[in-house]
């Protein structure tokens, strides 16, 4: 391990010390691969039981069948990317969509912006099928938060939903006319949260579903906060990843804190001092820590082990805001 290394992450030390500390850090980095590999699966499955309860999902097919195929994209001169943009705009709108959108997810600007002009105006012209609702959740692990709002803009589209109030309503009276159809309306009902239709109203009403007697209305109440994606959600997801009855709602939340959803990079390092709270707080089980820590790494990109006092050093020498000038920490969100 070199200087920089020992300089970044402190504690520790030569001898005993320092191999106990490196074999901290790898078991560290081990639980933090199985939360990530646990919340895909976790979201994975949760996705298909939520639209084979859907009444407008005829599409059942195998899950491996479904995947996409997102093969690598060329970078394209100016005159290329004029004619093939050209060539997508004559397309029928459906493959217009699914191609915009899968070069979007390969990072191609032109189709990224090409996407964003157009997709309102799909609405009520695009089906919701297998192929393109695959595509909206590939589109949902991109890095790029501008892609992720693509998808969530295309899925809106797909599924016949304005940005409008009347589009809250129809998510509500789904939800109170229909609990076997829960998962897929609190889901989308956050996304049109995160596009700026009444979100203190989506708000309260997945803090109500979050503290539902049945887990897999929680369950979708936390992808719901997650895709709402706004610093009130940040107390509410904390709340199911440490004192939820369910492990799998603890999961969820703890993923929906550390990557997924719609949580700007500055909103996931906000909520870092408040899990430094829940670190080593002995009412919580060995579990529930675990996915504290797993979450802080994911967040942090540091591969501190269950170290609470550890992470609390690296935290004041790391912390953003120590360094942010006066006057420039609120959040432009596009």
């Amino acid at each position: 391990m070199n200087q920089q290394q020992n300089k970044d992450f402190p504690g520790e030390k030569n001898g005993f010390g320092a191999e106990k500390t490196r074999d901290a850090w790898k078991r560290g980095i081990r639980w933090t691969a199985a939360l990530v590999a646990l919340g895909s699966v976790s979201l994975a499955a949760g996705f298909e039981t939520a639209r084979t309860t859907m009444q407008a999902s005829p599409f059942a097919m195998d899950a491996q069948k479904r995947t996409p195929a997102l093969s690598v994209s060329p970078v394209r001169t100016a005159a290329e990317e004029k004619g093939t943009d050209a060539a997508i705009q004559r397309l029928p709108t459906q493959q217009q969509a699914e191609k915009l959108l899968q070069l979007a997810i390969q990072k191609d600007e032109a189709a990224l912006n090409l996407l964003r002009q157009n997709v309102d105006g799909w609405r009520g012209r695009l089906k919701n099928t297998d192929q393109l609702f695959d595509l909206v959740l590939a589109a949902l692990n991109s890095r790029d938060l501008r892609v992720r709002t693509a998808a969530v803009d295309v899925d809106l589209a797909a599924n016949n939903l304005s940005k409008s109030p009347e589009s809250v309503e129809r998510l509500l009276r789904q939800l109170r006319n229909d609990p076997s159809a829960r998962g897929m309306a609190l889901w989308r009902l956050g996304s049109l949260g995160n596009r700026g239709v009444e979100p203190d109203k989506v708000l309260s009403n997945l803090l109500k579903y979050s503290q539902d007697r049945n887990e897999h209305t929680r369950y979708w109440a936390v992808e719901g906060l997650a895709m709402l994606g706004n610093d009130a959600t940040i107390d509410p997801l904390l709340e199911a990843l440490t004192h939820d009855p369910s492990p799998r709602v603890r999961e969820r939340a703890a993923n929906s804190l550390g990557e997924a959803g719609m949580l700007t990079r500055e909103e996931r390092l906000a909520a870092v001092p408040l899990l430094l709270n829940f670190a080593d707080d002995d009412s919580l089980n060995a579990t529930t820590r675990g996915l504290i820590y797993g979450t802080l790494r994911i967040i942090t990109g540091s591969p501190i082990g269950n170290d609470a006092d550890a992470w609390r050093e690296w935290w004041a020498q790391h912390d953003p805001a120590r360094q942010r000038p006066l006057g420039q920490g609120n959040i432009v969100r596009t």
